[in-house]
């Protein structure tokens, strides 16, 4: 399904009217009609309804005038000039009047909101840009400390439709029903924390402008996640599906290479190669079964630039596909290895962890790449890779992977709520399966395995991304069904693979 922003929403809904001519008043109609199908399923008695100035007030009244005979008490409140009013505002107004529904103009008291059962909050829609202040911002934050149940119409006021962000405050909603298509702010924090459970309702836009090419945003569905597993013919072979070569791990940070390793292996590859410095054989053959190493010359800690030779020939000879970077250490040694990996590569290459700390160094090197490659930080890597602050790459998380992936030219993968995906052309994916249980060590390090594993079976760098992160967070929810939040460990989300691979089949 698309995701929108404020400018696309209000495109189709302007093509609507003027290339399609349902007229504005129609589209709100329906509009108000999809709030009260779900208003009338709570019984309500006593319903507030905070109408703005904008077409989002309107569906506010024109909903109080359908819900009129529904409820033994509805009044408006409707705290804007007259001047500041949308046409269509004016007209839904001017029904309700004549329908005899009492019309406050001004915000609710404490004790009208008290006696309430239900608040539907259309104040403001997608359209609103700067923050909420004064006498509203207080009203807001004031009404956020009573339990009642609060409805938005299309997305909670104060929410950036764009980014999720606050505009000053914002009213916490406890369903929203939207229209069309979701928005980004419903799909992003803060934004999603406010949406409380989201109702998309179709109000009669047509197919053509919301399944547009031009929107480049996506959620990542589960029957789209279906169609991308590579299939398991019963004439199957290992070779046949992958090998994977994990180039990782270092003094102390042996865990992230072994979980990578059985990640990948987990995910369906055939076979799984561990690239470790020679120094370190004895541990890792003591910790595996089902993988292989392959020692190679290393420092005192990590793998040395004399390792290469064996790499390269590997890679040529038997690697489907590389996992490059999870514990493998931050020095010069690993730069060059890197360095000479994307300019000789041959099979697809996802890089993590010290790998993109190692990357912002030589990241003009991606421009030469002899393959296709996949970055997946988190917002602290990508911060060190494109030296943009955390808190800036959080307030604009699709724009700024949107961004890099365009100019690094790769795939790019940032993880966190909700992990973003996108590729060079400027599509966007949002993942939305996961939780917190998964903000572990080593998590990070599991989805790697993943995505190698699937680009070495044979799926392009955009489909094993979408189908990694989609099959990560679906493992780490099985896995909380057991184990909880608090109790999860990366481990745990590796063991409830397969049964994420079951689950996604039905």
């Amino acid at each position: 399904m698309k995701i929108v922003t404020s400018q696309e929403i209000t495109t189709i809904d302007r093509l609507t009217i003027e290339e399609y001519k349902i007229p504005s008043l129609v589209l709100m109609e329906r509009a108000a009609l999809s709030v009260v199908k779900h208003i009338v399923k709570m019984s309500a008695k006593n319903l507030i309804i905070l109408a703005g100035p904008g077409n989002n007030g309107g569906d506010g009244i024109a909903a109080g005038r359908i819900l009129k005979n529904k409820v033994k008490k509805l009044t408006i409140f409707q705290p804007f000039c007259e001047d500041k009013l949308s046409q269509d505002c004016k007209t839904q107004l001017e029904i309700a009047q004549k329908f005899n529904i009492p019309i406050i103009r001004d915000y609710p008291q404490e004790k009208e909101i008290v006696h309430a059962d239900v608040i539907i909050d259309a104040f403001f829609g997608t359209g609103l840009k700067r923050p909420i202040d004064g006498k509203l911002a207080q009203f807001i934050e004031k009404l956020n400390t009573f339990k009642k149940i609060i409805v938005a119409v299309d997305i909670s006021s104060g929410i950036c439709s764009d980014t999720g962000q606050l505009l000053g405050v914002a009213v916490k909603s406890d369903i929203t029903v939207t229209f069309g298509l979701p928005k980004k702010g419903h799909m992003l924090y803060p934004g999603k924390d406010y949406t409380g459970k989201l109702f998309i309702e179709d109000i009669g836009f047509p197919d053509e402008l919301i399944k547009s090419d031009s929107i480049k945003t996506t959620i990542i569905e589960k029957n789209f996640a279906c169609s991308l597993v590579p299939p398991r013919p019963a004439y199957s072979h290992k070779g046949r599906y992958g090998h994977v070569l994990v180039i990782a791990g270092s003094t102390g940070k042996t865990g992230a290479a072994l979980m990578t390793a059985k990640s990948a292996l987990r995910a369906g590859s055939g076979l799984v190669t561990i690239s470790i410095p020679e120094l370190l054989k004895d541990v890792f053959q003591s910790k595996i079964l089902e993988e292989m190493i392959l020692p190679v010359p290393c420092t005192d800690r990590t793998l040395s630039r004399k390792a290469l030779p064996q790499i390269i020939d590997f890679l040529n000879e038997r690697a489907t596909s590389v996992a490059f970077g999870p514990g493998v250490g931050v020095n010069e040694d690993i730069e060059i290895i890197l360095k000479e990996l994307i300019l000789n590569c041959k099979c697809p290459m996802v890089i993590d962890a010290d790998g993109i700390t190692v990357l912002a160094g030589i990241k003009d090197t991606l421009k030469e790449s002899k393959t296709d490659i996949i970055l997946t930080p988190h917002p602290g890597e990508l911060s060190r890779l494109i030296n943009i602050s955390v808190k800036d790459i959080e307030k604009q998380r699709t724009d700024i992977a949107q961004k890099i992936a365009r100019d690094l030219n790769v795939v790019l993968v940032l993880k966190g709520v909700p992990t973003v995906v996108a590729n060079p052309k400027e599509e966007v994916y949002l993942n939305p399966t996961g939780n917190p249980g998964m903000a572990t060590g080593g998590s990070g390090d599991v989805l790697t395995g993943i995505i190698a594993s699937l680009t070495g079976q044979g799926l392009s760098t955009l489909d094993a991304s979408l189908l990694g992160v989609y099959i990560h967070g679906l493992a780490g929810d099985i896995a909380a069904r057991v184990k909880g939040f608090h109790g999860m460990i990366a481990g745990d989300i590796i063991e409830s693979l397969p049964e994420a691979f079951i689950e996604l089949s039905k």
